[in-house]
């Protein structure tokens, strides 16, 4: 049996041709939103991301804990190994974090790695 985790995306993972290249398939998604969070903004310089998102500008969850801010997005249902070429599409400014959706659904979010919850 294959395990499907909830990934929650705000950017670039939405996008199907991202999908097409990084799991081979456009993944299965629904509506949510992340409390807590603001959306920053990050410059990518890694040569298969720019070309596969085809921007450099890629936005960055930034962690505020208010519940106040609130981040619309989509969760995308990926198997481990999605979960692991999402960990190896997205570069080093990032984290994956646990998250609690608004829904109530947990999975997992990409924060920048200098805006992560504290321990």
């Amino acid at each position: 049996m294959t395990n499907i985790h909830a990934l929650f995306s705000y950017g670039t993972l939405r996008f199907p041709a991202v999908q097409l290249a990084t799991f081979g398939r456009e993944l299965p998604t629904s509506d949510d939103s992340l409390p807590g969070y603001l959306v920053s903004s990050v410059t990518i310089t890694d040569p298969h991301v720019l070309e596969v998102s085809g921007t450099a500008i890629h936005p960055a969850l930034v962690w505020t804990g208010s519940p106040d801010d609130v981040v619309a997005g989509a969760v995308l249902q990926v198997t481990s190994d999605e979960l692991a070429a999402a960990d190896t599409y997205e570069v080093d400014d990032y984290v994956r974090v646990a998250v609690r959706l608004s829904s109530g659904q947990d999975g997992w979010a990409y924060v920048h790695r200098d805006g992560t919850p504290p321990a």
